[in-house]
């Protein structure tokens, strides 16, 4: 991949999953009574914290198609790059739809949600091909946590953490992921030929 594409890329995906995170920690300050364990991180989208919470999620996902489609082509034949730059794009498109489709748009809220925590998921775990060790490993494991916390959740069964807590072991996973494969594609060089 080139160096310059790769290290614009992975800045836009650190930053987004950065920024987010303290959108995140605003909302839930500006949101009188808001519980992590008994509210969804949705909740934070519509009401007092709407607009840091809406604008933020809505980056991020815009920050990661834009991301996504600088790994496209920068990678040239690479299809394990490709299948992650697709993936990418798909989890960001849903993700800046989170800002859009709020809780209060009903039903299109959580299939919206759902994707982007799958899709995410999947990135994080097809995304190992191009991390070396140890980070490929733990890319998987955060993928796999996303994605068996999302069928814990989908049965509601949370674990004692409420469904608002079951719901953030779907989303920091893939947030944390992203910030370390922000870095990992900052960091990385093209080897000399």
């Amino acid at each position: 991949m080139n160096n310059l594409l790769r290290k614009v890329a992975g800045t836009l995906v650190l930053v987004g999953a950065a920024q987010f995170i303290v959108g995140m920690v605003v909302a839930e300050a500006l949101y009188s009574g808001y519980s992590v364990a008994d509210n969804y991180i949705s909740d934070l989208g519509v009401g007092p914290s709407a607009l840091v919470f809406n604008s933020s999620v809505f980056l991020f996902g815009l920050l990661a198609v834009v991301a996504a489609c600088l790994i496209w082509r920068g990678v040239g034949t690479g299809v394990g790059a490709k299948i992650v730059a697709v993936l990418f794009f798909i989890a960001g498109i849903r993700v800046m739809r989170v800002g859009v489709f709020t809780e209060d748009a009903g039903a299109i809220h959580g299939v919206v949600s759902m994707i982007a925590f799958i899709f995410g998921g999947l990135s994080a775990i097809v995304v190992y091909k191009l991390e070396k060790i140890p980070l490929n490993y733990i890319s998987v494991i955060m993928g796999l946590i996303a994605i068996i916390a999302m069928v814990l959740f989908m049965t509601e069964n949370y674990l004692g953490l409420g469904k608002g807590g079951m719901e953030r072991i779907i989303a920091y996973p893939i947030i944390l992921w992203a910030i370390a494969f922000g870095g990992h594609l900052i960091a990385t060089e093209d080897k000399k030929p």
